[in-house]
């Protein structure tokens, strides 16, 4: 089963680590951080150039991990988990 992330971006659901609200969570020191590390390391997929609302961190198919930028609302994303169970 997939989780689609938005704008044809799917990742397997047995893939996903977490779903973090954008907004809420780069308030944390740490997570700034993490995000930049992502960034620099070449880690980050953007799923849209829309408004970004969460960040979906799940390893990619050779089991690396990626942070998925997408415009889809934390909420919208755990409710596909979900419903796809």
């Amino acid at each position: 089963m997939l989780l689609h992330l938005g704008n044809g971006v799917s990742v397997p659901k047995k893939n996903v680590i977490a779903i973090f609200d954008i907004e809420r969570s780069s308030t944390s020191r740490i997570t700034r951080e993490y995000l930049s590390l992502a960034g620099k390391s070449g880690w980050v997929i953007y799923c849209s150039d829309d408004m970004p609302k969460s960040f979906v961190v799940a390893l990619d198919e050779e089991l690396s991990e990626r942070v998925y930028i997408s415009p889809l609302s934390p909420a919208v994303l755990r409710d596909r988990m979900k419903a796809q169970l």
